[in-house]
């Protein structure tokens, strides 16, 4: 009698959330499939662009990690998970980390944005804060000069 109870409850749990484990397990696969077409035709219109390797390397991680957290977010929903709580800790989090490195957070987008609009490129002769040199290179969070 025992048994028949489990076995029961067994059929009930599988006709219930069979399907949309399933559900989940497609979603997940193609999902996964878009997201690495998506992250192609990113690099490929960042290589267009002419922008620097750092730079498209952090960019393409930033948007492929952006993607897998929403793809996680869209299956854990299909399985019936509530996800406004985790979109709620990740709002959270992003505060806490950007207030935290608001400091550090300024000089890695002003990097960014030298890479991006190329004010002077590895070779020019530039003064900045008082100092003047030669650029040797350039990085996200810093500018090398040969003074």
């Amino acid at each position: 009698m025992e048994t028949e109870k489990w076995i029961d409850k067994g059929w009930d749990v599988i006709v219930n959330f069979g399907p949309k484990v399933l559900a989940a397990i497609a979603i997940w696969i193609i999902g996964g499939v878009i997201v690495k077409y998506l992250l192609k035709g990113f690099n490929k219109a960042m290589e267009k662009k002419g922008l620097e390797i750092s730079l498209k390397k952090f960019l393409s991680d930033l948007v492929g990690w952006g993607l897998k957290i929403v793809l996680i977010l869209v299956v854990l929903g299909t399985v019936g998970v509530e996800t406004t709580s985790f979109a709620a800790i990740l709002a959270a989090a992003g505060l806490a980390i950007g207030l935290a490195l608001q400091g550090s957070l300024a000089n890695f987008a002003g990097g960014i944005l030298i890479m991006i609009f190329k004010p002077f490129k590895i070779g020019d002769f530039i003064e900045a804060q008082g100092q003047s040199g030669t650029v040797k290179e350039i990085e996200i969070f810093t500018t090398k000069l040969l003074t």
